[in-house]
């Protein structure tokens, strides 16, 4: 369909949507599904260099991250996110290519829009932590001016990548893996003032030849997600700048987040008893969950802190495979979010299209990616169809299993 609102469209380069947005959806009390993870994705594909983590695969394989865009999008997801994780100016410095800071950015985000304009899909502009602000306050003048000094880097650093953003279309922006509160504060501030001057698309209505556009006042959604590292204070879960989660949240919404959440640091097992806690806070605004998809536990409660049950090592970062989740823990981990009213739902590092497949099937979706989803009873061993040839008899299969022939689910 053509769009017959072009001559703005070109003067303020945006694409017409003509589909609900982010906050209708939450508001309807739909599910947003939102693939994560493509950094650790591509390192595992060998096109990501583990230690910095900066996506140049964006300049040096465009094509691939479009590949990786669209297989999640088939595998459920409502949302294309830019891959500018690590792609800001503290990144790019590490690894000397700090001149590719915006040609990085733009090309991340055209490719992320053409997909979701492609697929129908929402696309999410992304800006993350910098590991450069430090939140201590010393009363030294020396420390304290360096301090400011950091501040300012990450204002710039934030506001280049959300203009950006803004200007190739983004439908929302997120930041997200904030440790500390008051960077990611911060960033929301940046958004706030700098996500503005985009037109934002509502559902078509009836009476109206095409779409109702409207200037979003307070400027593009907002979605501010903080990481849960192991910190504790007076025994309970903090941010690294020592302020309660649920009270980090709260202070977040009153900032003007549309969104508020965590991604991020903890598996399953881990963050859904803080998502509990922050849903009974009184916290108003639509809650997001995405964690990483690795085995965390009471004992280990980030993937930072799991240790490899070999060695005894700490796997973090390139030996975590031996704690990836199975399908089930992801499966039951959106069941739990759909129970507790989490809409803005979606997986982070280690997340795969399998992953993101089955998530949406906890859901009741069946996306493309569905059409070839485990069917057992068409299994050589476990098959039940009648079109199994059951060459193998009883014992043989008990030697091969190495116990008694049970069911898969």
């Amino acid at each position: 369909m053509g769009c017959r609102c072009q001559n703005i469209c070109i003067r303020y380069k945006l694409l017409c949507n003509p589909f609900s947005g982010l906050m209708q959806r939450l508001n309807d009390g739909e599910k947003v599904i939102v693939a994560e993870g493509y950094i650790f994705n591509l390192e595992k594909r060998c096109y990501v260099q583990a230690g910095p983590y900066v996506p140049t695969v964006v300049l040096e394989q465009p094509d691939l991250v479009k590949q990786s865009h669209e297989e999640f999008v088939r595998a459920g997801s409502d949302v294309v996110q830019a891959l500018t994780y690590y792609g800001h100016r503290e990144g790019l410095k590490l690894i000397d290519r700090s001149a590719d800071l915006e040609t990085l950015n733009r090309t991340a985000l055209r490719i992320a829009r053409e997909c979701a304009t492609n697929t129908g899909t929402l696309m999410a502009g992304d800006i993350c932590n910098t590991n450069t602000y430090n939140p201590a306050n010393p009363n030294n003048r020396e420390k304290l001016e360096a301090i400011f000094k950091e501040l300012l880097a990450v204002i710039s650093t934030s506001q280049e990548q959300v203009e950006w953003a803004i200007e190739e279309g983004a439908d929302f922006i997120v930041a997200e893996t904030f440790g500390i509160l008051d960077e990611a504060l911060i960033a929301l501030d940046v958004i706030k003032r700098y996500g503005k001057g985009n037109f934002h698309a509502f559902k078509r209505k009836p009476d109206l030849p095409f779409y109702d556009f409207l200037l979003k006042e307070n400027g593009v959604p907002a979605v501010i997600t903080i990481a849960a590292h192991d910190n504790f204070k007076d025994g309970v879960e903090c941010t690294v700048d020592e302020v309660e989660v649920t009270e980090a949240m709260k202070r977040i919404e009153s900032a003007g987040a549309d969104v508020v959440g965590l991604n991020c640091a903890r598996g399953p097992d881990t963050m859904l008893p803080l998502m509990e806690k922050i849903k009974k806070s009184g916290v108003k605004a639509h809650l997001a969950a995405l964690p990483v998809t690795y085995r965390t536990t009471e004992k280990e409660p980030t993937f930072m802190t799991l240790t490899d049950p070999k060695t005894g090592k700490l796997a973090f970062p390139i030996n975590l495979d031996c704690a990836l989740c199975p399908r089930d823990d992801i499966f039951e981990f959106g069941r739990r979010c759909d129970e507790l009213g989490i809409n803005y739902v979606g997986l982070c590092c280690g997340n795969s299209p399998h992953y993101t497949r089955t998530l949406a099937e906890s859901f009741g979706r069946k996306p493309p990616g569905s059409k070839f989803s485990p069917e057992m009873s068409l299994h050589c061993i476990y098959g039940t169809d009648e079109k199994v040839d059951k060459y193998l008899t009883t014992d043989a299969i008990e030697n091969v299993l190495g116990r008694k022939n049970q069911p898969v689910d």
